[in-house]
């Protein structure tokens, strides 16, 4: 054989492997890929992330450990590649969120990992009861402002949500419509702590104000229409970047509690779901309902909130669950043809 057909055959060769390797390079292997994932420091959102890594993990994706930040910094986050996904899409609460970091261009929202959450008013039922208590609006009223007021300064004290979750727009919204900054204070801080305050104050037998967000412990501590009530609002009134909002979207039992009802959804970053179909069709499955989170929120609350009781909470909730979770993961590794 001469030289020349020796180098024919072996550029032949050379070519094919290339050919080969490259277009191996095309996919992405979910064997090469780590995920980046964060919640905020609502550890609730850890119990879920887990339960999503996990299956991811089984998936054959690399999983970094989570990371704990807030709101607007992990929409900015995502948009910008530094995260691949969150858990923490409020459905139509965090729009604004959204949309100030890129919106549809950066970012997509998928699935429904936990539905139908409710945020509401509520007060303690003797205290509705005796002075007949029904609507947040009866507060403009400085007499039955003062039944709520736990610093002396006149005003009833509303415990809100911490600072960066949206929900404590809504409240300011309300209390400026309501024409209620008069006489009501909104205390904030963490409200876990600002919570527990207020159950203090309830056993103490004083009258006690909230906002209430389900799921969360809070609703088997101090259970509706037996120890405390959800007040209704006048009427419907929303910030204008939550969209267009109708009574309809605020009611529940036909009571108008105020707040649009929430679907916890998955928000990622638009170009990670374009090269991982597989990581996308598996956060478009999964499914936490409310009642699973209520007993998590609720073990969280009595002390079983360290990283590795979530991290075991989770395992328990995949076993108890295994059936649908491998289906689930089944459905997703089709993804991939």
């Amino acid at each position: 054989m001469n030289n020349r057909y020796l180098k024919i055959i072996l550029g032949a060769i050379f070519t094919s492997i290339l050919i080969i390797f490259t277009s191996c390079q095309k996919v992405p292997s979910s064997e090469t890929v780590t995920i980046r994932s964060a919640n905020s420091s609502w550890i609730l959102e850890l119990f879920q992330t887990s339960i999503v890594n996990r299956g991811l993990e089984k998936l054959g994706y690399k999983i970094e450990k989570p990371k704990q930040i807030e709101y607007p910094p992990i929409y900015i986050s995502i948009a910008n590649g530094d995260l691949d996904y969150s858990t923490v899409y409020y459905d139509p609460q965090h729009k604004e969120y959204f949309e100030n970091s890129g919106g549809e261009e950066e970012l997509e929202v998928v699935g429904t990992l936990t539905a139908n959450g409710i945020q509401k008013y509520e007060i303690d039922k003797k205290t509705a009861d005796k002075y007949k208590i029904t609507n947040l609006q009866q507060l403009k009223d400085p007499k039955i402002a003062k039944l709520f007021d736990s610093d002396g300064d006149g005003k009833a004290n509303l415990v809100g949500c911490t600072s960066g979750w949206s929900c404590e727009l809504v409240i300011n919204h309300h209390l400026k419509t309501y024409e209620l900054e008069d006489t009501v204070e909104h205390n904030q801080g963490q409200y876990e702590i600002l919570l527990a305050d207020a159950i203090t104050r309830y056993k103490q037998g004083e009258s006690i104000l909230y906002y209430a967000y389900d799921p969360h412990w809070i609703s088997t501590v101090l259970k509706p229409e037996e120890d405390v009530i959800s007040l209704e609002v006048p009427f419907t009134s929303l910030p204008k970047s939550m969209g267009n909002i109708t009574a309809k979207d605020t009611s529940v039992d036909e009571k108008n509690l105020g707040f649009p009802i929430i679907q916890q959804r998955i928000v990622a970053n638009k170009k990670f779901l374009e090269d991982n179909p597989v990581a996308k069709k598996w956060l478009e499955l999964v499914k936490i309902p409310l009642a699973d989170m209520n007993r998590e929120s609720l073990r969280i609350k009595e002390g079983e909130d360290k990283e590795e009781d979530i991290s075991r909470h989770a395992e328990e909730w995949i076993e108890n669950n295994q059936k649908k979770y491998d289906r689930w993961l089944e459905t997703a590794r089709k993804a991939s043809n």
